[in-house]
């Protein structure tokens, strides 16, 4: 053993003996060293993040444990993580020697606790430190980590602020002890782009100051290559790949690495069918993978019969001056916004979080009230639309929403969630329901079983295929699909955009398309309109707008794809 090495793990063993008994991480080995960074990549299922709830003592109860995990945490001091319990006696070394960055922050805070009291409570844990000395350094920390007033955010509550800004107090709980080894499980997930870099970045200067190793976890090899010096891949539990960060990145050895590295849409993607994890391990070549879409689906649409036209859309929300007088002031979450979508036509719509995407998607299906402007479908103005028009409006107009599982009933059979709107708008007999939650299911490639299955049965990807189908039951002609692959895995994120691909083929669909990701926007898009602050920015076909775009916005954008 080096001086130089903070974690060992050898022959790692987790399974779960149940009624059927299984291994989710089988033999597993790697070391991560003072002040550099190990990437583990893998697809959801791989393992990567039980391995690391086993490193901070946080796996299942049922998990059985061997192999061997030593945190050597000083020149006279090795801990075996292994050991049961150790993680959880007093003077534990999680917070203080081992810390973690979770994937989702909102879950990780405390909703009903100021976020300066958590870090305070991490500080005054491990540090024998007065409470004025605690709180005078987290506000130091609130600082280090980029926060804006810092002493305002010490006030404030989880809610109260925004992803990124969350994920900002995680990583000064994760650091303000400095730990000798940082885990970050998918911190930057479903953060924009320009977030992402900027915590990226945060991150890598905090761990160069206090020279912490690192375990970063990740499902995007093209984000492991910014900040990894070595990269481990795992596959089902199992170690596919690992070495150097260049050499894994590279000139990858195994298939499945090549295949992460592969599914990821380039500009060269488009107008091909996506390669997923499946065609690499059955062996095929590259060539036989990636065959050319029909015609239609490669060139932008020539139809140029118009399906929706808004004209100088408004949306505004009241800001309240005090308790008692009545506001006369707006935030303008939409500002004089106009476009148009032809049929057959996809329109992707990016920017970041709390430009306005989600605000103007749910106005357009009637979920938000419109203050002033025009939204023209079929020549029918939605705007001032009543409920009984919009009945009529909603089997021509779906979404496909973010989280396909906060947006599926999770007492309702998946039969039951595609069947209620083809019952609620006639769209079938009741004797051919059935029938047709089979032929929708075929439609999204999801088996005849899953009728009888619950939200959580499902994956992921599954999940947001049920979405799919419930959108499609009721024959729209307009899907607006907001973030729909924003969390996915790069190989189930390929699937999807497949699928949407096929989908549109097959039933002369017409997209509007939504997302932060300009490399998926570009792939699936004709055409790309950028908003920023309610506004749109800059519109063009999706080439020009990637390759060469006007707006300093557009280009902040680009700039920050990994």
């Amino acid at each position: 053993m080096t001086n130089d090495i903070i974690l060992e793990v050898n022959g790692l063993h987790i399974t779960f003996n149940g009624v059927q008994p299984f291994t989710a991480v089988n033999n597993l080995s790697f070391t991560v060293k003072k002040g550099k960074t190990l990437a583990v990549v893998g697809e959801s299922g791989s393992g990567k993040s039980l391995t690391s709830l086993a490193l901070m003592g946080l796996q299942p109860k049922t998990a059985e444990l061997s192999g061997t995990m030593l945190l050597h945490a000083g020149s006279d001091k090795t801990i075996d993580l292994s050991i049961s319990g150790i993680l959880n006696s007093k003077g534990t070394p999680r917070g203080q020697f081992i810390s973690m960055v979770f994937q989702e922050p909102m879950s990780a805070l405390n909703p009903v606790m100021k976020v300066g009291k958590q870090l305070q409570e991490a500080i005054t844990i491990h540090q024998h430190i007065s409470k004025a000395e605690a709180k005078q350094l987290t506000i130091k920390w609130l600082e280090k980590v980029q926060l804006p007033d810092p002493e305002k955010i010490y006030d404030r509550y989880p809610h109260q602020l925004s992803g990124g800004q969350k994920q900002r107090i995680m990583i000064a709980i994760a650091m303000c002890n400095h730990p000798q080894l940082l885990i970050a499980d998918e911190p930057t997930t479903a953060l924009d782009v320009t977030v992402q870099q900027e915590i990226m970045h945060l991150m890598h200067y905090l761990q160069q100051e206090h020279q912490s190793a690192m375990i970063f976890i990740t499902h995007d090899l093209a984000l492991a290559a910014t900040i990894a010096d070595e990269v481990l891949v795992m596959y089902k539990g199992e170690a596919m790949e690992y070495g150097t960060a260049q050499q894994v990145l590279n000139k990858p050895a195994h298939p499945y690495t090549k295949a992460l590295l592969a599914c990821r849409p380039k500009p060269e993607s488009k107008g091909y069918v996506l390669p997923i994890v499946a065609d690499f391990l059955d062996g095929k070549t590259l060539e036989e993978k990636i065959p050319v879409l029909s015609e239609s689906a490669i060139l932008p649409s020539t139809i140029a019969t118009g399906l929706l036209n808004v004209k100088d859309l408004n949306i505004w929300f009241p800001e309240p001056n005090n308790f008692l007088s009545k506001s006369n002031s707006y935030f303008k979450a939409v500002d004089n916004v106009s476009f148009y979508i032809n049929k057959g036509e996809t329109l992707g719509l990016v920017g970041e979080s709390g430009c306005g995407k989600s605000t103007l998607s749910k106005a357009l299906i009637g979920l938000l009230p419109v203050k002033s402007g025009n939204i023209l479908f079929d020549n029918k103005d939605l705007a001032i639309s009543s409920l009984q028009e919009w009945r009529s409006v909603r089997t021509k107009v779906q979404m496909i929403f973010q989280d396909p599982y906060s947006s599926l009933d999770p007492r309702m059979t998946i039969g039951d969630t595609i069947k209620e709107p083809l019952a609620i708008h006639n769209i079938v007999s009741k004797n051919e329901l059935d029938k047709e939650v089979i032929r929708l299911l075929n439609v999204v490639q999801l088996p005849a079983t899953a009728v009888n299955k619950y939200p959580h049965e499902f994956s992921g990807g599954q999940r947001q295929r049920i979405g799919i189908a419930r959108a499609l039951s009721v024959r729209p002609e307009l899907l607006i699909c907001d973030e729909s692959v924003s969390a996915l895995d790069v190989s189930i994120q390929a699937q999807i955009l497949n699928l949407l691909k096929e989908l549109q083929n097959e039933f002369a669909l017409t997209y509007l398309f939504i997302s932060h990701d300009l490399g998926v926007v570009h792939y699936i898009s004709d055409r790309v309109m950028v908003m920023q602050k309610g506004k749109i920015v800059e519109t063009g076909d999706a080439l020009q707008v990637l390759n060469n775009p006007a707006n300093d916005y557009t280009k902040k954008l680009i700039a920050a794809m990994p």
